[in-house]
């Protein structure tokens, strides 16, 4: 088994990496490094959790020369704000016996105070795409210096809509230069981005993206609705000893308040909720509260499933289940991190049966299914979205089913029934000269007449 002391770095980053108490490297951080070391584009297909941050940082730092002007060099674009406060964070820790600037620009926050942070220049620029995009259109940011790009989570970006950010990223750098790009799932989109811009990359795989993570424990329960999914969350989160850590993936921040207050109810203090209608104080105050242990019950949306390095996760719950099949890879890679022992619950309805079998089949692993617990209550209270649909047969804005004639239905009468021929000038004329002209061409009617 490889070692750090393999790498030959340099004194600062060997003694940042003893500091940090890391001693044998990640499959995906042996891989990397030589490539990104080279110098050469490179594809890195990995899971979340597998330590890919210091996986092309660490190359990235290792040769990357001390320079008097802190010029940008290095940009690496991330998907969301949190993962540019974590990356950031990674980066100092990672640089911290290095004399480099790394700064963090993400959007929700005020972009003058980011223009002047970046008129004293930086070295590193970890970024969102749209608020880089933003801020290289205010020519605020020199590009020409840039040698090194780092994309990471790139299928996230695509399906959160940033193609045309990124896209445009990648036309204003300079030509010469080195691509990295990592993803979990490596799909047509992504392949085009690598076509379009990417030189001749080397590809370095670790895991596929419907690996299921050995160190992780999978659980299924069918459950009728939402508010019996509540119940039943609300009895095993009883037990504070095993759930004593738990992550809950929602589908959307509707379902996250309204999972949120019912657990407020019940746990009081030890709860919180993350999603993007959130302020960005109030998700970092969030996030930090729970990774430290003050809050043992976290409820997201799938913003958080990519890149967040949360320590100690006991349990990521999958309160609905994801549309998209990778979506549940990333969730529960939430835990089960750096080796350790992790479980996943996945609850599903009726509706979202399908969903779990195209997730059983990308990962060609069947969920054992568990036998749901007599003792909890059915409810029937339904959300809004649960309730059945009501025909208004007697509204024509909503009626969806054509009604049957009845005895009170009777034709048009014949004014009613003509067809609008558009005027009795224009039948004439169309009549007279074979085609419709407008009362406007004389000249034209007048030839025509001669004729």
């Amino acid at each position: 088994m490889k070692t750090f002391e393999d790498f030959k770095l340099s004194n600062p980053l060997r003694n940042a990496i003893q500091d940090l108490g890391f001693e044998n490297p990640t499959p995906i951080q042996t891989e990397a490094f030589s490539v990104v070391l080279s110098g050469k584009d490179m594809v890195g297909i990995a899971q979340t959790g597998t330590g890919k941050t210091l996986g092309y940082m660490l190359p990235i730092l290792q040769d990357l020369k001390f320079s008097k002007e802190p010029v940008l060099r290095v940009l690496v674009v991330v998907p969301t704000r949190e993962l540019v406060i974590q990356v950031v964070e990674e980066i100092e820790k990672f640089s911290k016996y290095l004399s480099l600037r790394t700064l963090g620009v993400y959007g929700g926050t005020n972009i003058n105070t980011q223009r002047k942070a970046l008129a004293e220049g930086c070295d590193i620029i970890v970024a969102t795409p749209g608020r880089f995009y933003d801020l290289t259109l205010s020519r605020v940011i020199q590009l020409k210096t840039v040698r090194k790009l780092v994309i990471d989570e790139v299928d996230v970006m695509l399906d959160l809509g940033f193609r045309f950010q990124l896209t445009n990223i990648f036309d204003l750098l300079p030509d010469r230069r080195q691509n990295i790009m990592f993803s979990a799932t490596m799909t047509e989109d992504v392949e085009a981005l690598i076509n379009d811009f990417f030189i001749k990359p080397t590809k370095v795989s670790v895991a596929l993206s419907g690996t299921p993570l050995d160190n992780i424990s999978q659980q299924s329960y069918c459950v009728p609705n939402f508010y019996t999914k509540v119940n039943l969350l609300v009895h095993l989160l009883k037990d504070r000893e095993l759930y004593n850590k738990v992550l809950i993936f929602v589908s959307n921040k509707r379902s996250a308040d309204r999972l949120f207050a019912v657990l407020e109810e019940y746990y009081g203090e030890e709860s919180c909720v993350i999603h993007s209608n959130k302020t960005q104080n109030y998700r970092i105050r969030s996030i930090n509260q729970f990774d430290e242990g003050k809050n043992r019950i976290l409820v997201a949306t799938d913003v958080m499933a990519r890149g967040l390095d949360l320590e100690k996760i006991s349990h990521v719950v999958n309160f609905d289940t994801p549309p998209y099949p990778e979506n549940y890879m990333h969730r529960i890679g939430r835990t089960g991190r750096a080796e350790q022992e992790g479980r996943s619950l996945l609850f599903y309805t009726e509706k979202e049966q399908q969903k779990k079998e195209n997730i059983e089949a990308l990962m060609n692993y069947k969920i054992p299914f568990i036998a749901f617990p007599s003792e909890i209550e059915i409810s029937k209270r339904l959300t809004p979205e649960e309730q059945p649909e009501v025909k208004e047969i007697n509204n024509p804005h909503k009626a969806s089913l054509v009604e049957e004639r009845g005895a009170s239905f009777h034709e048009k009468s014949e004014k009613n029934s003509k067809e609008n021929l558009g005027g009795s000038y224009r039948r004439i004329i169309e009549k007279k000269y074979k085609k419709p002209k407008t009362r406007g061409d004389k000249n034209y009617n007048k030839r025509n007449k001669r004729k």
